[in-house]
């Protein structure tokens, strides 16, 4: 089976700096069973700006971004096995899993977080999922 690129118009597609040329990412890929969603940060769909300096709101955008794209995908949280995680600043790290926890709304993933420097200034958290469709 070929992969299947994955689009949402809910979710912003950025990644690259210089607009008037297109962009080698997709938002998700689909392979076999599996659903490979890419990092996703805590900008508006619309705006293509960040929401806010908060950790807690940006966390909140980022994961409500990423559910846009699994929802493109015929997936949701209950789908993701796996999610990877960058933080700014590690001192972020209890507002972030706060945040985060109640999000999930006691949905179970492995999960990995790192402390990072996301690509964009005013980023503070970007998250990846791989999600099983099988």
């Amino acid at each position: 089976m070929p992969k299947q690129i994955v689009q949402s118009n809910k979710a912003p597609v950025t990644g690259f700096t210089d607009a008037s040329k297109p962009s080698p990412l997709a938002q998700a890929i689909r392979a076999g069973d599996f659903l490979y969603v890419s990092g996703q940060g805590p900008l508006d769909p619309d705006t293509k700006t960040v929401v806010s300096e908060d950790i807690r709101e940006q966390t909140r955008q980022t994961l409500s971004n990423l559910v846009s794209v699994l929802a493109a995908g015929d997936a949701d949280l209950s789908h993701v096995v796996n999610m990877r995680v960058c933080l700014r600043e590690t001192a972020d790290f209890p507002a972030f899993n706060e945040t985060f926890r109640d999000f999930m709304d006691g949905e179970k993933v492995t999960r990995t977080c790192i402390g990072g420097t996301p690509h964009r200034a005013g980023v503070n958290v970007e998250i990846d999922c791989i999600a099983y469709l099988g």
